[in-house]
């Protein structure tokens, strides 16, 4: 969007964050630090912000040699051409982010690579490629001893609302468009809609954009991908808003074509509903193992399914890939496979998947119900056995010993769809997170961070787009809180054409992060309230009522910001509690963090009541 030198503000700000993720968190954070004041803004509701990083394994890359570390990353992203002073930039922050950890984060990193219950069971993980020279000084770093807990997440969040006398922080506020000097093409602010309102933000020193990338698009996954459709395994806001301002202000784009992957055999996923995430199902042994495979759009298999993917990336003719996208592709088994899976270790996780399994008595009747080609399917099922029989899998080589001929019907089809933990490409930067034009010019006062433009350009290793966020996140708010004012017009940095304020603008100008205690919640002579931070959002608060015998009568969920796979547990375990008079009862499959941050909570709850009992 271009200005004229006539706009009217709203509200003046230093700098501009737009994405409260991991590198929108850290920028804020970095900006304010260098003197700024600073804007926060995000499009998700409180408590649904953070972008990835919230739902990621919170891991962050680094590596113990420079020379080692600046070899394996070169490897990784050949043979795409990567510039120089970014590849440095990058392995340089990686290398130091042990210190990073302790200076700015102020924990002791955790190393995953020097862990005895890490290191065996993730080695593969933490050495995604091992035939990669340099790969051996790779290593997990987390902010303590865990993962999947969004614990880097809330020491990020942490760092914002320490920080809310120079932070303000607006939340249900998409940005629409960047606001440009006419002249100079310096950015100026950033339209935002707020409370039902437009609102013209200046940013005197510059506006950073770290809105994630466009696994919520699907337009953009057709035109930039090739997918007919992705299902999302982190935030549900990440909806390539990013991109569209980037092309506005005239930015180049890079690594487009990149995404990453996980879950079962090459990143697959049981079936979703269009608009929801999917579930990180990382298959067990019964689903690669026996009289079962994968078949693409036309019934036919199109790749190996006892092979382990990296980050969905698979072997293809010496480098790793996400295979092509299929539109709807099934996990095709019949009945002794299916008694198989039903009957074993991980039965309780897997029947519920099971439920969403169409069948039929004959191969033919199954290609028709899940859109295959009958000859093909049938055709796929008949070189299965063959395969099998003869001990060597001559379409795509799947280890003999995990295939055996599927018998008699009834037959099975289970929906599948290729997943995205995120997408690389956006705007390209300059290792000053300065936002480059078509010309490789930095656009003044714009800058970037995180996986919008990520600078993953080739096969990527686990830990590197969090390494990325704190890094360039890092650069990004140093560099806009200095600004250059050399480069704006004077009429762009006045007072003068700021607009008088509606009640409604107002009211949507005030911050909605205070550094004010928790909220109270009312309780009777027998309740109590409970809290607990261990789950994935941020803090559980529970209201337990007992009786006089303290045994547990009701359990309430006052507040909570957990992801949608969590509420299964807040909708079971507080009745299960209540049945068992202890809140020790089993986890919700599939939402194991929300339960055990309930159960800590009522834990936290009962043993209050406890201690005000002995007190009597």
């Amino acid at each position: 969007m271009q200005a004229n030198t006539g706009i009217e503000w709203d509200t003046t700000y230093d700098v501009v964050v737009v994405g409260f993720g991991g590198a929108g968190a850290t920028a804020a954070r970095f900006a304010a630090d260098n003197g700024a004041k600073v804007l926060l803004v995000d499009s998700a509701p409180e408590g649904q912000e953070g972008g990835n990083t919230r739902y990621c394994a919170q891991l962050i890359g680094s590596g113990n040699d420079y020379d080692q570390l600046y070899s394996y990353y070169s490897k990784l992203t050949a043979p795409m051409d990567l510039d120089e002073e970014m590849k440095e930039t990058f392995v340089s922050g990686m290398f130091h982010m042990k210190e990073y950890i302790k200076d700015y984060l102020e924990v002791e990193p955790y190393s995953f690579d020097q862990s005895p219950k890490y290191n065996e069971i993730l080695k593969d993980a933490i050495h995604e490629y091992p035939e990669f020279p340099g790969v051996e000084t790779y290593d997990f770093l987390t902010v303590h001893d865990g993962m999947f807990d969004a614990a880097l997440w809330k020491l990020l969040k942490e760092k914002v609302t320490d920080r809310s006398d120079k932070i303000d922080v607006w939340y249900e506020s998409p940005a629409l468009h960047l606001i440009q000097d006419e002249q100079h093409k310096t950015v100026l602010g950033v339209q935002i809609k707020r409370k039902g309102v437009e609102l013209n933000v200046q940013a005197a020193n510059g506006v950073i954009l770290t809105l994630g990338g466009f696994e919520n698009d699907q337009q953009k996954i057709q035109d930039y991908l090739g997918a007919s459709s992705l299902a999302p395994l982190g935030s549900l806001y990440n909806q390539g808003a990013g991109i569209d301002m980037a092309i506005e202000a005239g930015a180049q784009l890079w690594h487009m074509r990149n995404y990453e992957s996980l879950g079962m055999m090459h990143g697959l996923a049981v079936r979703v509903e269009p608009g929801s995430r999917a579930a990180m199902d990382m298959g067990t042994d019964e689903f690669h193992i026996g009289s079962i495979f994968v078949a693409g759009d036309d019934g036919s298999r199109y790749f190996n399914e006892s092979e382990g993917n990296r980050h969905g990336h698979i072997y293809n003719h010496g480098t790793w890939a996400v295979p092509q996208n299929q539109d709807h592709p099934h996990l095709i088994f019949d009945q002794q496979q299916y008694d198989k899976i039903v009957s074993g270790p991980a039965a309780k996780f897997l029947k519920p998947l099971l439920e969403k399994a169409v069948s039929a008595d004959t191969i033919a009747d199954l290609a028709e119900k899940i859109g295959a080609v009958p000859e093909i399917l049938a055709n796929e099922v008949a070189d299965f056995a063959l395969f099998a029989e003869q001990g060597r899998d001559y379409r795509y080589n799947r280890d003999p010993q995990t295939m055996k001929a599927l018998g008699a019907g009834p037959y099975y089809a289970l929906a599948l769809e290729q997943t995205v933990l995120n997408t690389q490409g956006g705007p390209l930067r300059n290792s000053k997170a300065e936002v480059l034009d078509i010309n490789n010019e930095p656009i003044p006062h714009l800058y970037s961070a995180g996986e919008l433009g990520g600078i993953c350009a080739n096969q990527y290793q686990g830990g590197g787009n969090i390494a990325e966020c704190l890094i360039f996140g890092k650069i990004a708010g140093e560099n806009a809180a200095r600004g250059d004012v050399d480069t704006m017009t004077s009429a762009s940095i006045t007072e003068e054409h700021k607009s008088p304020a509606s009640s409604a603008k107002s009211a949507a100008l005030q911050s909605d992060v205070h550094q004010e205690a928790a909220a109270a919640y009312s309780t009777e002579s027998n309740q109590f309230i409970g809290q607990s931070a261990g789950g994935i959002g941020d803090e559980m608060v529970v209201r337990i009522t007992v009786d006089s015998e303290l045994a547990l009568e009701k359990i309430e969920v006052l507040q909570q910001s957990e992801s949608e796979h969590g509420f299964s547990a807040i909708e079971q375990l507080p009745e299960k509690m209540v049945a068992a008079n202890s809140y020790d009862v089993d986890v919700v499959s599939g939402a194991s963090s929300t339960s055990r941050a309930l159960k800590a909570a009522v834990k936290d709850a009962l043993e209050k009541a406890q201690t005000q009992e002995a007190a009597k």
